[in-house]
């Protein structure tokens, strides 16, 4: 009779003759016997959890399949038990690519690249966005590991879990891109000069999207796309922003930064834009970012008139202005 919100798909009796007699159930309820009774049945069933995930991982991936997502929530409301259920997670990767939620965080460490300091994960409203998501691109390039998190109850896992075996957790959505050792001396001065390079454009993007972002930077972070979204380290991510609104829960609105891959032809190529068409491009690379993050676009016809314009040339009478797309945005 574990009385745990993650565990409430166990059901049991205990005998026991210590507890107190013809009291109140709010009284039985706060009794310390109980409270021990209860802490020992979650340990108990716990190990019996951990004793299956070692013996008989077929079973024990059965279990999970059918529980994962109840056990997740011990996570965020059973914090005495947080290192053992995060033994017994298990998570879909880039390693298999299938959405079958079959590593260990335990597997994962083990597989670790020399040098790697942390243990990488996404967060996608399904596992088609986390799967396909930019933010994976050089992690895939270089073969790391990164963990694909699509459960609507994963951004409250990955909040809780701040590290596992020493390593710390860390979205690789969220902040700027430091690979630490995995990035030798002259790709890290190569990225430099790039950056460097990039500068007068990356002002002349920032000055045309205004406030639809907190700032816009050179990233290396991609390999096949022009550019991506990210927050800053411990804001909200933007699964989680949905997430939250979505509920009908109040949220604080995240003003994300825009990245963008120097070496793609169409970065290049908007250095040769001149100023009055760039604010078109400019948006158009902030929404293409947008969606795809999984986000909708606050105005999609905005968009299609702009993808309109920038290949066919601006229809008659269509305002293409820097004013026309602060309106748009807002």
């Amino acid at each position: 009779m574990p009385n745990s919100c993650c565990l409430r798909f166990v059901r049991g009796v205990v005998d026991s003759n210590d507890l107190p007699l013809n009291v109140s159930r709010e009284i039985l309820q706060e009794s310390r016997d109980v409270e021990a009774i209860r802490g020992g049945c979650v340990r108990r069933v716990l190990d019996l959890l951990e004793e299956l995930a070692a013996k008989d991982k077929d079973k024990y991936a059965t279990f999970w399949g059918a529980f994962g997502n109840v056990l997740k929530e011990g996570f965020v409301d059973d914090v005495t038990h947080r290192e053992k259920l995060a033994g017994l997670a298990r998570f879909a990767t880039t390693a298999s690519g299938t959405e079958t939620q079959d590593v260990a965080l335990a597997e994962y460490v083990a597989r670790m690249k020399e040098g790697q300091r942390a243990i990488y994960y996404v967060t996608g409203d399904t596992f088609a966005a986390a799967a396909h998501s930019p933010h994976l691109e050089v992690f895939r390039k270089k073969g790391i590991e990164v963990l694909l998190l699509a459960d609507r109850i994963d951004e409250w896992v990955a909040a809780s879990v701040t590290e596992f075996d020493g390593k710390p957790l860390h979205s690789i959505a969220k902040g700027a891109l430091d690979l630490g050792e995995l990035a030798d001396a002259e790709e890290k001065a190569e990225q430099e000069r790039e950056a460097t390079a990039l500068a007068p454009l990356v002002d002349r993007i920032a000055r045309a999207l205004g406030d639809r972002v907190k700032e816009v930077r050179v990233t290396h972070r991609l390999t096949d796309s022009p550019a991506c979204l990210v927050v800053g380290e411990g804001e909200l991510s933007g699964n989680l922003e949905r997430l939250l609104k979505t509920a009908g829960q109040k949220a604080p609105t995240v003003v994300p930064i825009l990245e963008v891959n120097p070496r793609h032809p169409l970065i290049q190529r908007l250095e040769t834009e001149p100023d009055d068409r760039l604010p078109d491009w400019a948006s158009l690379l902030f929404d293409e970012a947008m969606l795809a993050e999984g986000a909708q676009l606050p105005d999609p016809a905005g968009f299609v008139r702009r993808l309109n314009a920038v290949m066919f040339g601006p229809s008659p009478g269509a305002a293409t202005t820097d004013a026309s797309h602060q309106e748009a945005a807002s």
